[in-house]
């Protein structure tokens, strides 16, 4: 993975008014921490940082007061309606160390025909080296039938990377395509099971009518 740099700078303020205040100065507070260092509350450059946070587990580099520390997102705190921001948890690494990240499951090929491939998980934890995280695995279903199922043990995995996740985790599951001739078949099982509700309901129906036409005077009668 490449390293992105982004310059930092230290802050002293806190709560959120100050928070507020930093955002409106298009930066994002941040705080650093892990290896038993003290936490360190930053400020990062609004627009560079939220480019770097697009890429699943980017490794950053943060400069600050001329030093220069490697750290990943831990914490992304965004706002609920706004494409911002608010808050970002770094934790410290360093090169050659090993940790635990998720990373997203990509599927390729075309399974048999009539079935439909379904992602069951999204992502695997995997244990890999900070300076060489893999920013994904690939499952491929190629000529799957229906009724296979892929496990996370079965997921070839880049090399470095250990799996974290249970081997047994269902990762995609190739089921068979329902036909139109089965949807029809248990919508009409599903009605014939409610068949006493719509005969109920038919009756009350039918009986309305009934008393909607009864209340309805007879032409001789609004004549008279």
């Amino acid at each position: 993975m490449t390293d992105l740099t982004l310059h930092a700078q230290s802050r002293t303020t806190f709560g959120k008014g100050a928070a507020r205040k930093i955002r409106r100065a298009h930066q994002i507070p941040a705080v650093m921490y892990g290896h038993g260092t003290d936490p360190v509350h930053i400020t990062l450059p609004g627009h560079d940082t939220m480019l770097a946070l697009k890429q699943p587990n980017a490794l950053l580099t943060i400069v600050l007061d001329g030093n220069e520390q490697l750290a990943l997102a831990k914490d992304i705190q965004r706002d609920p309606i706004k494409p911002v921001i608010e808050h970002v948890d770094l934790v410290i690494v360093r090169r050659g160390e090993k940790v635990t990240v998720d990373i997203p499951v990509h599927v390729e090929g075309e399974a048999a025909s009539d079935t439909v491939v379904t992602v069951e998980t999204q992502a695997l934890q995997v244990e890999a080296e900070a300076t060489h995280i893999p920013e994904g695995v690939t499952v491929s279903v190629e000529g799957v039938s229906a009724g296979h199922q892929i496990t996370a043990a079965e997921v070839p995995l880049p090399a470095g990377a250990t799996l974290v996740t249970e081997p047994d985790t269902i990762v995609v599951n190739v089921s068979a395509q329902v036909s139109a001739e089965q949807l029809e078949s248990e919508l009409a099982e599903a009605e014939a099971e409610a068949g006493i509700e719509h005969e109920q309901k038919d009756a009350a129906a039918e009986g309305w009518a009934a008393g909607d036409a009864a209340s309805v005077p007879a032409k001789g009668d609004a004549q008279e």
